[in-house]
């Protein structure tokens, strides 16, 4: 006996440059599934009774995920039966920064510094393994380790917005570098005159650059792909639709980033370089995949998953294998389409 048909598909992306974004944008989502009476709906922009902590978790059957690697791996470590259908790697800018007029440049100058570590009370803290992962990039970089630095925690209860903590205890003096990423933190360091010392996104080596971004995977629930695996094909489908789309609307991926990360267009600008909007399309390359594993021996290390993640394992090329197909058949008449109002 097939499964009834789901009432509702859920998604969810973080406030970055993602395919799930456009399409959103686009209405394309909506639309493709309207004729099978199937209400397609955001996490972030859900009634209150949706459980946005599923963004996180990921216990929703119904519901696909583009977004940082280090609450999905989680999500996975702690036995959510979850797949990994597909994996971009996007350049978000990495910075290490520090104080106005500091002398520090290069990341062998972090040998001996006071490295900021935040500290949030929620269930997974990205944010602090963002900044873990980050300084150890930037260090390695130089032949270094995170032992050759001095850790400093942070606690960020109380405080508003991304990174507020940690500059706030850069201007204090309370430590000597910070790890920031973003739109929202090239913002938040001009106004805290803070200066670059590293950039992350310069490092010519990719292994370096590995943080919760990078690469950044799209996941489902195994549920979902047993139960309706067409759904899952073209929900992905209208994914590699929307990345064909913004490849030819480097403007239009401009605005949209401006209202999905909530950032002005220099925060945009500083943050993603020119072609951004030609790198949104996901794929399952070994390069990728074998960054994600580099991604997940990290986490582990540093404490952040319970169990082990076979990345290989977690992988399911097949969705997007037969996505594309479907998205080779049908891109034309979808990409020509105009959003709904």
């Amino acid at each position: 006996m097939h499964a009834a048909l789901p009432r509702t598909l859920w998604f969810t992306r973080c406030p970055v440059p993602t395919a799930t974004g456009i399409a959103a944008d686009r209405h394309w989502l909506t639309d493709e599934f309207a004729a099978d009476g199937i209400t397609v709906r955001s996490l972030q922009e859900a009634a209150p009774d949706a459980d946005r902590a599923a963004h996180y978790t990921h216990a929703l059957p119904g519901l696909f995920r583009e977004g940082g690697n280090v609450p999905a791996l989680w999500a996975r470590s702690r036995g959510e039966r979850t797949r990994l259908v597909g994996l971009t790697w996007i350049e978000e800018r990495q910075t290490v920064l520090v104080a106005p007029g500091s002398a520090i440049r290069g990341a062998a100058a972090l040998r001996g510094l006071r490295l900021a570590v935040p500290q949030h009370d929620i269930a997974i803290d990205f944010w602090r393994a963002m900044a873990l992962r980050g300084f150890e990039g930037a260090l390695a970089s130089a032949g270094l380790a995170l032992d050759d630095a001095v850790l400093v925690d942070v606690p960020a209860t109380g405080h508003r917005g991304q990174w507020a903590a940690e500059l706030a205890a850069l201007r204090r003096g309370d430590v000597d570098a910070v790890y920031v990423k973003g739109a929202l933190a090239v913002e938040a360091a001009r106004r805290a005159g803070a200066e670059v010392a590293v950039e992350l996104d310069e490092l010519p080596d990719p292994r370096f650059r590995v943080n919760n971004g990078t690469p950044r995977p799209i996941t489902v629930h195994q549920q979902l792909l047993d139960d309706h695996p067409g759904l899952v094909d073209r929900f992905l489908a209208v994914l590699l639709r929307a990345a064909d789309w913004a490849a030819g609307q480097p403007a239009e991926v401009d605005r949209i980033l401006g209202a999905e990360t909530g950032a002005g267009a220099d925060g945009v600008a500083g943050a993603y370089r020119p072609g951004t909007h030609l790198t949104l399309h996901p794929g399952l390359p070994a390069d990728r995949l074998d960054l994600l594993a580099a991604q997940e021996a990290g986490l582990r290390a540093h404490g952040f998953l319970p169990e082990p993640v076979d990345v290989a394992a977690w992988a399911d090329p097949e969705p997007l294998r037969r996505a594309t197909e479907l998205a080779r058949r049908t891109s034309t008449p979808r990409a020509q389409r105009t959003p709904s109002p």
